[in-house]
């Protein structure tokens, strides 16, 4: 529990100032409002009931004598009540103060705490991505916010209130009558004891339906992505049932947290009903032996049911700290990830030619697999054209991953102009990189902003210049709208071809140094591909082109190809040496070319296709 409140004070740093004023507007509505029943005891005890066998006490003298007298106020009973409400107007002014500090202190923690994991998460490694699960991520930055937000807009002054209306009239109520003052907390110990015991139960139980909940999200966001893919194979029965399940678990784990609340809150009763039975059979008791004054009753249980208040809220500030701490815990889970960094001191990169060259790359994806690269060397000269091809998974896509340090090598190197790619800053190596991807990413803004994405200040002839090379400018005009038609989510309402070349064009638009295209001409048809390339050709001298394809038609006019298979280098050279020479290219080259040729399948394998006569060949 310590740790928790050690979290909870690390978190608040920066907003402590407004949390103390707050507290100190409390402390003053607290004052105010235990004063106020003193009015009504100083009437009864002094006026309207005075003992017969004995001299009033100070708090029933003091007060009469600032309201007039006795004689005064039994003239004049509505003073005390305007002295009531005007002390009581006090201490709600206090109270609005303190509700409105608290509320900026914890409105600027949570703004600070979701910015601090947002930002993170935009610097976190891919490895972190590919096994994270983005309904749990976003239940985290929601969900688990919101938690911390209630808790410290509402329960960190709670504590205190609860502290200080306790504490604030003990003594005075130790001067009115110690012995009754010792009735009147009697039970307290136990009360705050089973608040605690709760708060170490509920912690458990609120993680679990966090994380249920998470889940739930997770089958959500997963079917809502996935939509179209659900309905085209008719698997509506099937995630209904999935997300059944899913909600189903996270109803149990509510259920089970709200029984816990349910068992505090009736015990809690129970107890405080207990309390308030204490002091009236003693008050009573004392009153008839004339022990005890009325107007000293009336105060007692006036401060008992002030006081009793707060401190059976003990029980849900605890329980809403088990769920700060749990939600803290799962935000400082991602905070803790470390970010994308350099091993090595960072160098500037102001500039590039374009010139790439790996060296006895070796990489996984995770720790034990089978390596989607093996000891891979290869060289691109700068402001050339160059293909790699091959099957699906020899690791094209892979490449392109390890050029755009979205992963580091396992063994060996990649370099930009001769500097290793982990001493160069990322933002400033993915400037130098443009990637247009097989099934390219667009928000949900208009054509125009998706274009400029990655470069905002272009000018609109620079966009349509862009847009022209990408054979997409014709297409864009003829919307209504033009460049300020909405694209939707992810693009939806363009067809595929026409979210690869509005790709292309933002890609283009950045100028880099490196343009990498991967597979992304697949979508579109064979004429508006030979356009695209030959206005790219024409471009040739302008940056390093690296093309990722599956028609060897789009790769048959670059300088150089490479062919990979299982991770390795098998094959390099020229289209026409390549079909010249025995091996995967020229069957692959023959397939689609021929419609009559054999199945590679079929044929048998060149003897220098084999991996280890190729790699040398290669070299």
């Amino acid at each position: 529990m310590f740790d928790s409140v050690r979290a909870v004070w690390h978190l608040m740093q920066g907003s402590r100032a407004l949390y103390g004023a707050a507290i100190a507007a409390l402390v003053v509505a607290s004052c105010f409002l235990y004063l106020a029943p003193l009015i009504p005891q100083a009437v009864i005890d002094g006026v309207l009931m005075p003992p017969d066998d004995q001299e009033p006490g100070f708090w029933v003298t003091a007060p009469l004598a600032a309201m007039g007298g006795p004689s005064f106020v039994s003239r004049h009973l509505w003073v005390p009540a305007l002295v009531v409400l005007g002390l009581t107007a006090v201490a709600g002014a206090a109270t609005y103060l303190r509700g409105r500090w608290a509320a900026q202190a914890s409105e600027a923690i949570v703004r600070r705490l979701r910015d601090r994991v947002y930002d993170h998460m935009q610097h976190l490694p891919s490895r972190f991505f590919d096994t994270a699960q983005t309904g749990d991520l976003l239940q985290r930055c929601t969900s688990d916010v919101e938690t911390i937000r209630v808790f410290l807009a509402n329960q960190v002054v709670e504590i205190g209130r609860a502290l200080i209306m306790f504490f604030v009239p003990l003594p005075l109520m130790i001067q009115i009558d110690a012995r009754m003052t010792g009735v009147a907390v009697l039970l307290l110990p136990f009360i705050v004891g089973f608040s605690v015991i709760f708060f170490l139960r509920v912690r458990t139980v609120f993680e679990q339906a966090d994380e249920a909940e998470g889940e739930m999200t997770t089958t959500i966001q997963e079917n809502l992505t996935g939509i179209r893919v659900v309905r085209a194979f008719g698997r509506q029965a099937f995630e209904e049932g999935r997300f059944a399940e899913r909600n189903a678990d996270h109803r149990g784990k509510d259920y089970r947290l709200y029984q816990l609340m349910a068992v505090f809150w009736s015990i809690s009763d129970l107890m405080t009903f207990a309390q308030h039975v204490l002091v009236v059979g003693a008050g009573v008791m004392w009153v008839s032996t004339g022990e005890l004054s009325v107007g000293a009753l009336f105060y007692f249980l006036t401060a008992v049911s002030m006081f009793m208040y707060p401190l059976r809220q003990m029980g849900r500030i605890v329980a809403d700290l088990g769920k700060a701490t749990v939600a803290l815990g799962r935000l400082r889970r991602i905070l803790d990830e470390p970010a994308e960094q350099a091993p090595v001191p960072l160098v500037p990169l102001s500039s590039s030619t374009g010139a790439l060259a790996l060296a006895g790359v070796t990489f996984r994806y995770a720790e034990g697999a089978e390596p989607a690269l093996k000891d891979l060397t290869l060289r691109i000269e700068p402001r050339s054209t160059v293909a790699f091809v091959g099957a699906s998974g020899s690791g094209k896509s892979t490449l392109v991953s390890l050029l755009l340090r979205l992963y580091d090598p396992d063994e060996g190197s990649v370099t930009l102009d001769g500097r290793d790619l982990r001493t160069i800053e990322q933002q400033e190596l993915r400037r130098q990189l443009a990637v247009v991807m097989q099934q390219p990413f667009l928000y949900s803004k208009t054509l125009g902003a998706n274009l400029k994405l990655g470069r905002s200040e272009a000018t609109l002839e620079d966009v349509h210049h862009a847009a022209r090379t990408a054979d997409v400018h014709e297409t864009i005009v003829a919307f209504d709208d033009g460049y300020d038609t909405e694209v939707g989510e992810r693009g939806v309402t363009l067809s595929g071809g026409q979210r690869q070349r509005v790709a292309l064009a933002r890609a283009l638009l950045q100028r880099p140094s490196v343009l990498i295209l991967d597979d992304s001409l697949s979508a579109v048809d064979t004429a508006t591909e030979s356009a695209i390339l030959e206005r790219l050709r024409e471009r040739r001298g302008q940056q390093t082109t690296i093309l990722i394809a599956h028609r060897l038609s789009t790769v048959a006019l670059a300088d150089r190809i490479f062919v990979l298979d299982e991770g390795r280098l098998v094959q390099q050279g020229t289209h026409d040496e390549l079909v010249a020479r025995a091996g995967p290219y020229r069957r692959m080259w023959r397939l689609q070319t021929e419609p009559h040729a054999p199945s590679p399948l079929a044929e048998p394998p060149d003897r220098d296709a084999r991996p280890e006569r190729a790699v040398q060949e290669a070299r």
